[in-house]
């Protein structure tokens, strides 16, 4: 966790020290050429975490003009400068700051403030599951659909294909698809239940075949088809992965850097040795050496393949996934 503290005094500082000692992080102090707005707008989109020592009403006042949703704001703490209270005070569950006060209530001796309604009545918070799983959130505005229905004590039920090992949390059930509130899966359907919330485990691998030089413009729309024929969800995918005769492609490279996803190639030698079955094609096997390359890629990166060959314009994807186990453990850890 990236975190950047920010102290008022040269009590505080001392403070701030002593945590970024534990923790890591950088320093500053308020003042000498440092304003409060400076110091806020460089590091609130570029740290993890914000640790104030001083007031709140400083800081809430400081994070005010930044703050935009909770599934990309920091984690904000805030620290007396006696190091009596430390105050969860923005993005608890999703940022990770009730954990990271925890943490620092821990190292300082301070009492931990934590006001999110699930931590203070026990109650399961999908959230922090979400996390747990290694599941990105789709609609962030649902999650209090979810924390009403258990603090209300009323059931909430989970799909998911995989298996989830453990106790079952109170107030959840297990759901079909149909009827659930919480869809734990790489696949978004246009008809899934309306208000479902939606969590995208993060373990998929894209293979991906093209003629040479099939521009940016063709793979995004291939991609597009895929995904809207699959409802494989583009926030599953961790990775992209090809024969090493595609290592240049610019239109690939492109497609990759936009997303933000590594790409990765590997020999034909190596993807013959593949495990699994395969679409096949004598063409692609003259031209690459492998008879199979978007499906072939998939597996041999350490994907089960769940989509098999997809052809659009001239570009072909398949879709794996990495082994994943999850749990019902939600607690902060």
């Amino acid at each position: 966790m990236k975190l950047a503290y920010l102290a008022f005094t040269d009590r505080g500082m001392k403070l701030a020290v002593e945590l970024s000692e534990a923790l890591g992080g950088r320093l500053s102090r308020c003042g000498n050429g440092l304003s409060l707005g400076q110091w806020t707008e460089e590091n609130f989109d570029s740290c993890d975490g914000l640790v104030f020592v001083g007031a709140a009403g400083i800081a809430v006042r400081a994070i005010a003009p930044h703050v935009r949703k909770k599934d990309c704001d920091p984690a904000v703490v805030v620290v007396d400068e006696l190091g009596t209270f430390a105050i969860s005070l923005m993005s608890g569950h999703l940022g990770g700051a009730n954990r990271l006060t925890e943490q620092i209530a821990s190292i300082i001796g301070a009492q931990p403030v934590i006001t999110t309604a699930t931590d203070v009545n026990g109650k399961f918070a999908v959230d922090i599951w979400s996390g747990h799983v290694n599941a990105k959130v789709i609609e962030t505005g649902r999650i209090k659909l979810v924390s009403s229905a258990v603090l209300a004590e009323r059931a909430v039920g989970v799909y998911s294909p995989w298996e989830i090992s453990g106790r079952l949390p109170e107030y959840v059930e297990l759901s079909d698809r149909e009827h659930a509130d919480i869809c734990l899966d790489v696949r978004i359907y246009d008809d899934d239940r309306q208000n479902i919330l939606h969590l995208v485990p993060m373990i998929g691998i894209l293979g991906i075949g093209c003629r040479k030089d099939t521009s940016q413009e063709q793979i995004e729309e291939a991609f597009e088809a895929f995904t809207e024929e699959t409802g494989i969800s583009p926030e599953a995918v961790t990775q992209v992965v090809s024969i090493d005769l595609k290592k240049d492609e610019a239109g690939i490279l492109g497609f990759c850097r936009m997303r933000k996803w590594p790409f990765t190639t590997f020999t034909a030698e190596e993807l013959a040795a593949a495990p699994g079955e395969f679409t096949e094609s004598e063409f692609v096997k003259k031209t690459t050496g492998v008879g199979s390359v978007c499906e072939r890629s998939a597996a041999y990166a350490g994907g089960t393949i769940i989509e098999k060959k997809f052809s659009h314009s001239g570009v072909t994807f398949a879709f794996g996934v990495k082994d994943y186990r999850p749990d019902w453990n939600w607690k902060e850890r």
